[in-house]
């Protein structure tokens, strides 16, 4: 799956990665190998394996298996940066990545709802600090997500309301409603803050 394209002949590469699907899909799940999948996702694109191009109902079929492993993602509590990885490779293999935002808004239930409210504080806050970018996906726009967050400001605003001692929600509000509104991020760039403290009279 880590192998670069060209070590295989263009026709024989969309072979292997079928033949090579049911397994791959079971190693990017949650009892898989729990590193980074973007790079192998990567490979899926319209200079791999052309998943786009395989017959209707086989993309659907691993499509629905993708949709499965972002609501896991979401739900089990892994941290925000391994679902974005996620979700840069899938978005890369198929090509786009409104379909999936829209599938992780629609998860519904109170699993879904803390995912989403800790996915929406890391990307918001990413985005504030100019830090949300993609490893693999060299033609992905993050500025698709900072302008999909404001559409989940209810659903946050919601939990916030039924937790209100949550300042992960809180937080959330706070960075969604700043970034919607062009502003700065409201909290000090973490990295370099040695040398901060260290200036600091």
């Amino acid at each position: 799956m880590r192998e670069v394209v060209s070590h295989w002949e263009a026709d024989q590469y969309p072979v292997l990665w079928r033949r090579l699907m049911p397994r791959a899909l079971r190693y990017w799940g949650p009892e898989g190998h729990g590193a980074d999948p973007s790079g192998e996702l990567s490979h899926l694109d319209q200079h791999g394996a052309k998943f786009v191009d395989r017959p209707a109902p086989e993309r659907a079929v691993v499509e629905q298996a993708f949709r499965a492993l972002l609501a896991i993602a979401l739900v089990d509590g892994r941290p925000p940066s391994d679902i974005t990885d996620l979700l840069e490779g899938i978005a890369h293999a198929t090509g786009g990545m409104e379909p999936w935002l829209e599938h992780i808004g629609g998860l519904a239930g109170p699993e879904a709802d803390a995912g989403l409210v800790r996915l929406a504080l890391d990307w918001a806050t990413d985005l504030l600090w100019e830090e949300l970018q993609f490893t693999w996906w060299y033609g992905g726009d993050p500025q698709v997500i900072a302008a999909w967050l404001p559409t989940q400001r209810a659903r946050i605003a919601t939990f916030a309301t039924r937790h209100p001692r949550c300042k992960t929600a809180a937080d959330a509000l706070i960075a969604v409603d700043r970034l919607q509104a062009g502003g700065l991020s409201p909290w000090l760039y973490p990295y370099g803050m040695n040398e901060f403290l260290r200036l600091a009279p």
